[in-house]
């Protein structure tokens, strides 16, 4: 293989249904989830396991039992046990960044068919205990007498005890998303009916996709443990959401003077996808009609101190400036909506 300056195609796209914390996939891992995903793809494109070269994936809270989620996904796909595969992190745009890699391995000429993807289930994500106990089991397991080790726990409170639920905060700055985003609110005078607004708007808008059928070739049907009954949708969105009701749901970031309730924010969810890409001549060989085409992409840190949510508002400039566009040439930009403060921002 060598290097090519061809365009990338999307050939294909699949996801498992997004469920939301302790829901379907409560006994479900992120590894099966994506090995489902990129088995269900790999069989709908009927192309030979034995032409991906790589997989890379990733989480955004990663797993300690499989810290390369990205070779589990292999073994648990039926792809060849030989296929390259690693993982990647980089927060929120973790698959993002899945994506970057392999169009990067692909022009360099270091791959020419790959997978790239992303899985994570919050609901499986292990639970930790406070830093006290752990620093008192550490002496405690390096005390010779029995003694030692329980004056290890001298002071230890119930409160120790307890294991601390996995929190989704960005450490140098200490704001979990939901502070981020209340932050922009406030930052933006972005007012609370706004917000509602924006987000009925967006549960409307995902009902009538479903109803539609428009998800219907992309998101797969899946068979979780221990019921193994069918999830076949997305249950995140309120098909009869009702604008009035929004106002009576109290803030959650901020409950004195805060507008970022349970109603304008997206939940914490499970799921898995993947994408897979080659150049624009092998899925012409191949008898492929791809979803499109890459022409850029890019990326831009944020101080998390300021306004941490807002990296696409700086990279979609950059990104246009790659491939040589102006805003005015796009016609659908598709943003995740983790919270409505943060698209409206």
């Amino acid at each position: 293989m060598s290097e090519t300056t061809e365009k990338i195609a999307v050939v294909t796209g699949l996801r498992t249904p997004f469920q939301k914390l302790g829901g379907a996939y409560l006994a479900s891992t992120p590894r099966q989830l994506g090995g489902w995903v990129v088995k269900e793809m790999v069989e709908r494109c009927n192309i030979s396991p034995d032409s991906i070269d790589q997989v890379v994936y990733g989480q955004v809270v990663s797993s300690p039992e499989a810290p390369n989620i990205a070779r589990e996904v292999v073994l648990g796909s039926g792809l060849p046990v030989g296929v390259d595969a690693y993982s990647v992190s980089r927060a929120c745009a973790t698959a993002y960044q899945a994506c970057a890699n392999v169009i990067q391995n692909i022009r360099s000429g270091q791959c020419q068919i790959g997978i790239a993807g992303g899985a994570d289930n919050i609901s499986d994500a292990p639970l930790s205990i406070g830093k006290s106990l752990s620093r008192s089991l550490v002496t405690a397991s390096r005390a010779r007498s029995f003694g030692g080790k329980m004056a290890a726990f001298r002071g230890a409170k119930l409160s120790d005890i307890l294991p601390k639920a996995p929190a989704i905060k960005e450490p140098s700055s200490n704001y979990t998303m939901g502070q981020a985003a209340e932050k922009m609110a406030k930052e933006n005078h972005i007012s609370r009916e706004d917000q509602d607004a924006f987000a009925h708007r967006s549960h409307k808008n995902a009902a009538h996709a479903w109803e539609q059928g428009w998800f219907d070739e992309q998101v797969i049907n899946v068979f979780p443990a221990p019921n193994f009954k069918a999830v076949i949708q997305d249950n995140l969105f309120r098909p009869n959401s009702e604008l009035d009701k929004y106002k009576n749901l109290k803030p959650v970031f901020d409950r004195r003077h805060g507008s970022v309730t349970a109603g304008n924010s997206s939940p914490l969810t499970d799921g898995a996808s993947a994408v897979l890409l080659m150049p624009e001549s092998v899925a012409s060989a191949l008898g492929y009609t791809p979803l499109g085409y890459i022409r850029s992409y890019a990326f831009h840190a944020i101080d998390p101190d300021w306004q941490m949510l807002m990296g696409p508002a700086f990279a979609i400039p950059k990104a246009l400036d790659y491939a040589g566009m102006k805003l005015s040439d796009i016609d659908l930009i598709d943003m995740h909506e983790a919270f409505a403060a943060q698209v409206l921002a």
